[in-house]
């Protein structure tokens, strides 16, 4: 049996963060960005930044800052342990700096089977705003879940 569908459309609970530089000199770092405009301010200045502009995978950690960033996966009925990261793509629409408050709304897009159910997946769409409204980006991720049969789940 998949994952229940009736959850296509469910809003989960936004994300509000302010963009601290630190941050996005450790995550520069982490990611070996060797660009000095993520990590230098005076760079990102002369490169026409008014702050470390916010690197391209960071919005999806914005999710994280949650005390349960996983949690709604119970509502679903999903163990952490059947999950797998399944694909993720972002539509941009404005750069992000240190120092810009951002709201990430998540929701559920879709839920589709393949293998005769046994494997469900989960899309999450994010829309990635700025306090005033205006939008930074879209996010899209999907999920993987191994559904488990009556006698696999038993052992």
């Amino acid at each position: 049996m998949g994952v229940d569908k009736s959850g296509v459309g469910k809003a989960l609970t936004p994300v509000r963060m302010t963009i601290d530089g630190g941050r996005l000199r450790f995550f520069a770092k982490a990611i070996g960005e060797t660009n000095p405009i993520y990590t230098d301010v005076e760079a990102a200045r002369q490169a026409g930044h008014p702050d470390l502009p916010v690197p391209p995978s960071f919005l999806f950690g914005i999710e994280m800052e949650t005390p349960e960033p996983f949690g709604w996966f119970r509502d679903f009925g999903v163990e952490l342990r059947h999950v797998l990261h399944g694909e993720e793509s972002f539509t941009y629409h404005s750069v992000a700096h240190a120092g810009d408050t951002l709201v990430a709304a998540p929701r559920i897009a879709d839920i589709y089977d393949r293998k005769g159910s046994a494997l469900s997946f989960i899309v999450k769409e994010t829309e990635i705003t700025r306090e005033d409204g205006s939008p930074v980006a879209d996010l899209r991720n999907i999920i993987v879940v191994r559904n488990m049969s009556d006698s696999e789940t038993d052992q």
